[in-house]
């Protein structure tokens, strides 16, 4: 093998690699450079017109729109990344692949940023005029759209920076309404009040993909309903309850029980000190739960004793004792009795056997009294938008659910202390404890949230549709299961699972927000009519019509305006007979909607409005993927995508989830200064992404060490290619074997890659492109042609690495490209500088058709595996101090396999072993011969000492050196200096 340290006087005859791309990549400091060509020369519009010119087939990718309320995180991070890689990829590989970045500009999480601010100077939300106050959330959220363009700029992503979509743009905002308004006239919306996950702290309806679970500690109570019917045996016995929200017990109009479950009577025959029961008592229990019951309201066993069975039939008409029924000061409020019936929902599983109803507070209890017909009877209105109980309520009034602010981390109002104190108060409670359990908080306030029954607005999602658009169904569901299961690809398909049981079981979408930011639900109803009776809500078409026109004008701002109503209805009807609504959309209605005003009205949408793609976190399966479903199959009556790719959430190197509490969470741009962005994107291909992620210091320097080893390979092949001609270009048909089988790995990988990007696998297509280019170029390939590169003179196998080199080059650095977007731009530029040159502007090369070669493989697995054997003798006696260096030896091998042994001799096997010399024989192994065992079977090697004088060019050993014109050099090398 050659070296640079050759006798001075052959070192300059050598080609050794010249190249000045550096081994230190400089990423953070260079990177920016790159972005700054890119906006000069304008890839992505460049890339358009070719796609255009081209006639390309169209691919995009619909970009989920992040909120614009703060800095990028590691999630972010991830997210766009894997998208630019599919739209690059897809881009390289023949598509006119389009991505048009977009933002969350309405709703919760912007509006809160400015009442925070708005708290923080002593100043109320609700003292401001509503357009100002849209205005303010307008700025704000323009103003961090402005910061994170520039962020994921950084990342390298590309895409129409320069016109990216906003859902408080006025063509969206006129749009969504125009969606709204399509529910409004297909009869799918309608009003309706039913509980809810309600904020309390942010006084407004929240949609599930709002709310996020967190373990709480709620207090528990067990409560006595007295048995009120004369003439029974259980008169005055107590029907008890269980529950974890004691402010609910004064919204109680019922109890319910299992049909099928086992009851008893059970009499307490004895007490401790300090207990609520009294000895006498009587309860009626569910037998399973009746111990434990007992227990926690400290009664030993042999103090209480079971009576006898209660059959669930002497249930029948029976009516329970609300336990404030005639209390002092409570004016009647609880003196109706509460009914007691059946309910399917009920379990035994923990709590007493019986259920107390809240109707007004649990979505089980409301369908159960809606579908007996006697929600009237039932429905409360004790707790405000606050969470507070109404003033006039008893003993109650005005008490809060949860705090305006935490104390030390409890939102715990005093609301459950002052039910609880009088229920102890009038003998109301068999016992009380805590309980810590998962409970749903805001995900952005962080507060627990309530169900409460409010008047909102609904799409039904069952209901029937006459519009024409029946193919896939005729409902909201059945068109969305349809769609799930007929029209798109799940990538992974664990995907389809989660969305298909959230559509199959989900309720009635509701639609309305009480909060001031966002597109407001453009109706009018008519007044003095109830939700249920015909003209309830006007449906005009000319009204809609100028609705849309006033907001594509002036935004949806112009809603709030003086006077609006009498411009819209005026004319058409009386507008002194309508109610404007002022309630605004759910903002997953806003990003759901954006097939319309994206794929649908832009010149680089899609014909259809259907992408090609959505990509999202898995979190919303519940969230995006969710409304966007569902409003695409009311208003165009199918999924919006094709494809639906999921990825999972970032965590730490030791698996948890990032917090700033635990000083855990490592940020963008971070990782961008210390490391550059392409480290990033390297540790996002690297990553199966549809799973959860780990990411911490020890990772990335990992992931830098693999950005290394990939960058010296593409150094070598640089350094190489330095006086490559074109002249020298040979066909592979005339190209030594191994050539043709580096060719042959390629055919191999080329489908291996086009495969990995189609089906969005990136970690396959880096895993198959790094071993490649790390085993099967730099540790096998370069390590072989070394020799031939740097020795030869101008003969046909030097010329046939070249052109291979040459090949690989066009192959890595497009393959990767998508990748490490900047890495591959500094090698491309490297060898094609020039003002309008980049690789992101060409396609994956075709691998050529007589490239695959099986026949050509096969043979080659077995060189490889006897060449592991020679390679394996030679390092046992370079670690013994034998040989410094293979070229110093010219083993003997033994091969028992005839064809593997013809195969040998058919080509230059100590080339391959970088020895001097090699002798073949298919005579049996002595018994010193080194072996492989249980690895590879058949080959000995007999170690022996090269015999000769070294080349002092070529470093090989051999018997003619210093025969020949040039002094003591070999044949070859004799014939290479001329």
């Amino acid at each position: 093998m050659c070296s640079e340290t050759t006798t001075p006087e052959y070192k300059d005859t050598l080609n050794l690699p010249k190249t000045d791309f550096p081994m230190r990549a400089g990423l953070p400091n260079r990177e920016p450079g790159w972005l700054e060509r890119w906006a000069k020369i304008d890839v992505y519009e460049t890339l358009r017109a070719k796609g255009k010119a081209d006639g390309r087939p169209s691919f995009v990718l619909h970009d989920g729109p992040p909120y614009a309320n703060g800095h990028l995180h590691i999630g972010h991070a991830l997210n766009k990344t894997i998208k630019d890689i599919i739209t690059r990829s897809h881009q390289m590989m023949g598509f006119d692949a389009r991505y048009v970045p977009g933002w969350d500009c309405h709703g919760l999480p912007i509006e809160w940023k400015i009442e925070e601010k708005y708290r923080e100077k002593g100043k109320n939300k609700d003292e401001v005029p509503v357009v100002d106050f849209r205005q303010e959330c307008r700025a704000f959220a323009d103003e961090w759209v402005n910061v994170q363009r520039e962020e994921f700029k950084r990342l390298g992503v590309y895409g129409k920076w320069d016109d990216p979509y906003l859902t408080m743009n006025f063509h969206a905002e006129a749009v969504i309404a125009e969606e709204f308004m399509k529910f409004l006239m297909n009869g799918t919306l309608y009003q309706g009040s039913k509980p809810v996950m309600w904020s309390p702290v942010e006084e407004t309806a929240l949609a599930e993909a709002e709310v996020e679970y967190h373990d709480k500690e709620s207090p528990t109570i067990w409560v006595k309903f007295a048995v009120a019917n004369e003439g029974t045996d259980l008169q005055g016995a107590y029907v008890v309850i269980w529950t974890t929200t004691p402010w609910t017990i004064p919204s109680n109009k019922a109890v319910v029980y299992g049909a099928d479950y086992n009851y008893g009577l059970y009499e307490v025959t004895g007490t401790p000190d300090e207990c609520w029961l009294k000895v006498g008592e009587k309860y009626v229990l569910a037998d399973k739960l009746a111990a434990q019951c007992f227990a926690k309201a400290r009664l030993s066993e042999d103090q209480w004793t079971r009576v006898r069975d209660v059959p669930t039939s002497e249930f029948e008409g029976l009516g329970l004792l609300h336990p404030l029924a005639g209390a002092e000061g409570a004016n009647g409020e609880w003196d109706d009795l509460r009914d007691f019936r059946a309910a399917p929902f009920v379990t035994d599983d923990e709590g007493t056997g019986f259920v107390h109803c809240a109707p007004s507070h649990g979505m089980e209890e409301f369908e159960l009294y809606r579908d007996l017909g006697m929600l009237e009877q039932v429905i409360t209105y004790n707790v405000m938008d606050d969470g507070s109980f109404r003033e006039d309520l008893p003993f109650f009034g005005g008490k809060r659910i949860l705090r305006d602010k935490p104390k030390k981390g409890d939102w715990e109002g005093d609301a459950n202390a002052a039910v609880i104190a009088k229920l102890t108060e009038v003998g109301g409670l068999m016992a009380r404890g805590k309980i810590k359990h998962s409970y749903p908080h805001s995900w952005r306030s962080k507060a627990p949230v309530i169900f409460r029954n409010t008047p909102q607005w609904f799409v039904a999602v069952d209901r029937k549709l006459d519009d024409g658009m029946d193919t896939y169904g005729d409902t909201i569901r059945t068109r969305a299961l349809t769609s799930i299961d007929q029209l798109v690809k799940w990538t992974p398909q664990t995907g389809r699972n989660r969305l298909y049981s959230m559509i199959e079981n989900r309720p009635d979408w509701v639609l309305s927000r009480q909060r001031a930011w966002g597109v407001p639900l453009t109706c009018f109803t008519k007044k003095g009519l109830l939700p249920t009776e015909d003209g309830f809500l006007l449906r005009n078409d000319e009204v809609n019509a100028r609705i849309s026109a006033a907001f594509e004008e002036k935004g949806a701002d112009v809603w709030y305006e003086e006077g609006f109503k009498e411009r819209v209805l005026g004319n058409v009807v009386n507008p002194d007979e309508y109610e404007q609504v002022f309630d605004v959309l759910d903002v997953w209605f806003d990003s759901g909607s954006t097939h319309a005003f994206v794929l649908r009205d832009r010149e680089d949408g899609t014909p259809d409005g259907i992408a090609d793609v959505y990509l999202e976190g898995t979190d919303q399966h519940r969230g995006w993927f969710h409304s966007s479903l569902l409003q695409a199959c009311g208003t165009k009556g199918r999924a919006p995508y094709k494809n639906v790719v999921t990825h999972g959430f970032t965590l730490d190197e030791k698996g948890m989830k990032m917090s700033k509490s635990l000083g855990n969470t490592i940020v963008p741009e971070q990782i961008v200064k210390q490391y550059g962005a392409d480290i990033l994107r390297l540790w996002v291909a690297q990553t199966d992404y549809t799973a959860d992620q780990r990411i911490g210091p020890e990772i990335l320097k990992g992931v830098a060490d693999s950005y290394r080893r990939l960058r010296n390979t593409m150094r070598f092949i640089l350094g190489s290619l330095g006086d490559f001609d074109e002249a020298d270009r040979m066909h592979c048909r005339d190209m030594p074997e191994l050539e043709r089988w580096v060719l042959h790995r390629l055919a191999e990988l080329d489908t291996t890659v086009r495969e990995g990007y189609e089906t969005f696998d990136f970690s396959g297509v880096w895993q198959a492109v790094f071993n490649f280019a790390t085993v099967d170029l730099s540790s096998f390939y370069f390590d072989i042609r070394k020799d031939v590169l740097y020795c030869d003179g101008d003969t046909d196998r030097r010329r046939a690495a070249l052109t291979v080199l040459d090949i690989l080059f066009h192959r890595l650095t497009t393959w990767l490209a998508p990748i490490l977007v900047f890495t591959m731009e500094e090698v491309w530029l490297e060898r094609f500088p020039g003002d309008e040159s980049s690789v992101h502007l060409v396609d994956f090369p075709e691998a050529a058709p007589g490239w695959l070669d099986g026949a050509l493989a096969s043979k080659w697995a077995g060189i490889r595996k006897a060449r592991r054997v020679v390679t394996a003798a030679l390092e046992v006696q370079r670690r013994d101090k034998v040989i410094g260096a293979s070229l110093e030896a010219a083993p003997t091998v033994h091969v028992e396999d005839q064809a593997l042994l013809a195969a040998l001799k058919s080509i230059d096997f100590d080339d391959l072993c970088i020895t001097s010399g090699i002798t073949l024989t298919g005579d049996p192994a002595p018994n010193e011969a080194f072996r492989l065992e249980g690895e590879v079977e058949g080959i000995g090697v007999v170690f022996e000492k090269a015999e000769g004088q070294k080349c002092q060019r070529c470093w090989k050993i051999l018997p003619d050196v210093g025969t020949h014109g040039h002094a003591g050099v070999c044949g070859r090398c004799d014939e290479a200096l001329g």
